[in-house]
């Protein structure tokens, strides 16, 4: 076989409509577009959010109070769970590693639950009975 015997797979490539050049083609005319209407003009694009006569979504959803920009979102985890780790260091980390809590956001301690033992744990932010009952078994 030759470069010049390369042939693309029966089918494959198909040729390009060519569409309003003359009556005879098929498509000629209008074009495909009908007559007349604002979908028939040139430069006619259509807005996304565009439902025709109906209302659009976007005003019939109800828009109701406050949506902070600023606001924290924390992934949590409860005391309780860490009573269940072994580890006396417990980092965001090694939550991740037993599959406990994702990475992508800040993490933050919850007080629900008891805790036994003296643990050291690293974590964005605590609750106050989370940091009350740390403390209380002389954690960090």
């Amino acid at each position: 076989m030759k470069l010049n015997e390369l042939r693309p797979a029966k089918g494959s490539v198909k040729k390009k409509f060519r569409v309003g050049r003359g009556v005879g083609s098929g498509n000629g005319k209008t074009a495909g577009k009908g007559s007349k209407g604002q979908k028939s003009r040139s430069g006619y694009s259509r807005a996304l959010y565009s439902e025709g006569g109906q209302t659009p979504l976007t005003r019939r959803l109800p828009k109701r109070g406050f949506n902070n920009r600023f606001r924290v979102e924390y992934t949590v985890i409860n005391i309780g769970m860490l009573e269940t780790l072994t580890e006396e260091v417990i980092t965001p980390e090694l939550l991740h590693s037993k599959g406990l809590i994702k990475l992508n956001m800040p993490l933050k301690v919850l007080g629900n639950g008891t805790l036994s033992r003296s643990v050291e744990v690293h974590a964005d932010s605590f609750s106050k009975t989370a940091e009350e009952k740390i403390n209380s078994v002389k954690g960090k």
